[in-house]
């Protein structure tokens, strides 16, 4: 009897560890990480990568704005993704209602590559939250055969020899922005005096200005019909190129970006997956990977060896700002000045 209870105990036992060994096996081919962001945000040889070297599959969903990315969040409680991805204003009404978690910096042995320029911004000072991955920065580029003198910044385009030659986005608070900055004041100003002060000197930028529109602006510049423009920064980067010639400036007065950011939601239901994607994406090769197919800025540093040139901030820049939320009655200004100059250029 106690050979056979003996013997009964044994197949018990073998095909308990059985069970378990196949139940470790489902959990492990059950591994997924759900990304939430912009179509097309990440290459597909990137994603693939990361399920080749970690046996994590990845799930991703995409979304249209940034506002329906909000309301998802708040309407999930962050419990259905692992890593959202916002630009930064929607970022700082993201942490401020308390739906990001906090990063265990711990998981994250790569956070060293990212360039500091584009960390410490408004909507996370102590860099708890996010990740940058990717900064638009509208910039002067300029045809050198047709300017006879170098643009250093933004007060250049006041000069009289750039009369009825300059291409221009329409971004109100773009040109606001760099308006104030000529000034020495912030993108952001507040102070409707201050803001009233800029519009009276973007007026007198109009008899300069060719042209604003916001769609395929670079055209202006590869065509000859305008010698200067101010652009988005895949219209840099189209026309640039096209033409390797022409001349980008980083003005002296400063930059004005916009960054996109990753994030971990507060409910996160694979955090330790979450922070292998992190760490992953910060790698010098893989973020190269990134940032050659979309065309926006590097925002990790130890990947700009490995970049399109035309997508990394040289060293001399250290400084720059970006355009944030304003009281109704400065945005009204912003929107005042904007009417009034380009009624000026008409």
């Amino acid at each position: 009897m106690k050979r056979r209870l003996a013997a009964l105990t044994l197949c018990f036992a073998m095909a308990a560890s059985m069970l378990a060994g196949c139940g470790e096996k489902e959990e492990d081919d059950n591994k997924e990480l759900v990304l939430y962001t912009w179509e097309g945000l990440f290459p597909q040889e990137v994603l693939d990568g990361f399920e080749e070297e970690t046996g994590i599959k990845i799930i991703s969903s995409n979304f249209d704005t940034n506002e329906t990315m909000l309301e998802k969040i708040q309407q999930t409680d962050g419990k259905d993704y692992d890593i959202v991805v916002g630009d930064d204003y929607i970022i700082e009404q993201i942490v401020k209602n308390g739906l990001a978690k906090k990063l265990d910096t711990s998981q994250i042995g790569n956070l060293k590559n990212i360039n500091p320029l584009y960390q410490s911004q408004f909507y996370d000072p102590d860099n708890e939250y996010t990740i940058p991955h990717g900064a638009g920065i509208p910039l002067i580029v300029y045809d050198p055969e047709q300017i006879d003198f170098e643009i250093k910044g933004y007060e250049d385009l006041w000069n009289p020899k750039l009369e009825d030659k300059i291409a221009m986005i329409g971004s109100y608070r773009a040109v606001n922005g760099f308006v104030l900055q000529t000034m020495g004041k912030s993108m952001n100003e507040e102070d409707v005096q201050v803001i009233e002060q800029a519009g009276e000197k973007l007026k007198e930028l109009a008899p300069n200005i060719r042209m604003i529109q916001d769609s395929d602006t670079q055209n202006a510049l590869l065509n000859g019909e305008a010698a200067v423009a101010y652009l988005y920064t895949s219209q840099v980067t189209a026309a640039l190129a096209e033409n390797p010639d022409l001349k980008v400036v980083y003005p002296e007065e400063g930059l004005g970006f916009g960054i996109m950011n990753l994030f971990v939601p507060k409910n996160a239901p694979d955090e330790l997956n979450a922070y292998k994607f992190l760490d992953y994406i910060l790698e010098p090769e893989v973020a190269a990977k990134c940032f050659n197919a979309l065309g926006y800025y590097c925002t990790t540093q130890a990947a700009d060896d490995l970049v399109n040139p035309n997508l990394v901030v040289p060293d001399s820049v250290t400084k720059g700002e970006i355009v944030q939320n304003v009281s109704g009655e400065a945005n009204e200004a912003y929107e005042k000045n904007w009417t009034e100059f380009k009624a000026a250029c008409d």
